[in-house]
Parts: structure tokens; sequence; C-alpha cells
């Protein structure tokens, strides 16, 4: 299995931003579709972004389209996901995962079963 290592979770007030890192260690993260996942209390996991191998095309829920943005930075071997405009509702565990996987980027990012690495989870929290 990969290793992947999310951080940059939280506490942060509604209208306000966050960003997420998802490093990797023993692989390059370019060569792998990486998405962001979400999961709230009581939901399924859902993929909230993802990005494709090498190309880097991306895919974004309708929920968080405008709002949040994934980008890739090889250099660094580290995926992030900026989130700005936050709403309550985005409250949930973020998880990082990765798949060797080639294809549609909207239909890779729809089913986690595509996805065979996953990190720890980070909380994020949007609340007055």
């Amino acid at each position: 299995q990969l290793h992947l290592v999310e951080s940059g979770g939280g506490l942060v007030q509604p209208g306000g931003s966050l960003r997420l890192s998802c490093a990797a260690s023993g692989f390059t993260l370019e060569h792998y579709a990486i998405g962001w996942f979400r999961q709230a209390p009581g939901k399924e996991r859902e993929g909230a972004s993802c990005i494709s191998r090498f190309d880097g095309k991306t895919y974004y829920t309708d929920s968080v389209k405008g709002r949040f943005t994934i980008s890739r930075d090889n250099a660094k071997n580290t995926v992030y996901l900026q989130m700005n405009s936050l709403k309550p509702e985005d409250t949930a565990v973020y998880y990082c995962a990765a798949g060797d996987v080639w294809g549609s980027i909207q239909t890779i990012c729809r089913d986690r079963n595509y996805f065979d690495s996953w990190g720890q989870g980070t909380q994020v929290t949007v609340s007055s």
C-alpha cells in the first residue's frame, strides 16, 4: 500500500478558508489519480474533488464547485485542496486517496472503489 498523510484540517467559521495537504512517501503522486473524499456523520463517503494522473485534469462535485480547488505540486510530492467560502455542510472527515487507474476523472471520482490507498483523514469543522 501507498502511504498518504493528510494535514490542515481544523475548526473554521462559516465563510472561512482552509487548505488541506496530502503528502506521499515511497511513491510519486503524479503517477496516480488522487482524490479528496469526505465523510460526514451518518453519511456515505463522497468524492469532493479529484485530479487525474499525469495530465492533471480535475473534477469537483457540484456542492463544492467554485469554492474548492485541487492542485498538485510535483516537486513537493503533495496534493492540496484549497477550500474557500466554507459552509457548515462541509463539516466532515476529509480523506486523501490514491488510485492506479486510467480514465475519466469524473467517473473515477464518483466511485471510491477505484482508490485502494487511503490516508488516516483530517477533521474539518465549519461552525460559528
